[in-house]
This record gives structure tokens, sequence and C-alpha cells, in this order.
């Protein structure tokens, strides 16, 4: 009984500390440790900018739609910028590079 009681009060506590005093370091030096958290907040850190890059993008081409929506001439300048569109009574000249 003695030697069981000796066991849980001296030599366990002694063992656990030992365990530990070896395994986190091993464990934050290990690949999956600190350099694996350097890893992941670098990576958030890039979603992060490309989150608020899109948020950015995403209230432009709000503003965008709202205006087209809007505005007789905005519809206009879309389908003349990106269709490629004319009125009827405009001639288009085109010359050769």
């Amino acid at each position: 009984m003695l030697h069981r009681q000796l066991f849980f009060e001296r030599v366990l506590p002694i063992a656990i500390l030992a365990l530990a005093a070896v395994s986190v370091p091993w464990l934050m030096l290990s690949p999956e440790g600190l350099p694996r958290l350097d890893r992941l907040r670098a990576e958030r850190a890039e979603v992060d900018d490309e989150v608020s890059r899109l948020s950015q993008e995403i209230h432009e081409l709000r503003a965008e739609v709202k205006r087209i929506k809007q505005d007789p001439t905005a519809v206009e300048q879309v389908a003349r910028d990106e269709l490629g569109l004319v009125r009827k009574t405009e001639v288009v000249y085109q010359f050769s590079k």
C-alpha cells in the first residue's frame, strides 16, 4: 500500500512533467507545430485580403447594376463599350493597324 501511495504522490507527477518537458517542445517544433501555425496564419491573411478585394468588387458591381437600371445613358455606354453596338444613324470606320 505504501509503495502504491509513493508511486501516485512522487513518481507519477515527475513522470508526467518529464513527458511534458520532452513532448511539448517536440510538438511545437515539429512540422505540425509552430511552423504549421505560421503557414496557417499567412494563409489566413491572404484569404482575408482576397475577401476584402472581392467585397470591394461586389460593391462596385452592385453600384454599376444600380446605375444601369436607373440611367439609360449607362445602358447605352455598356452596349457601346462591351458589345460594340452603334446606332442606326452612325457610321463605323475601321482602320487596319
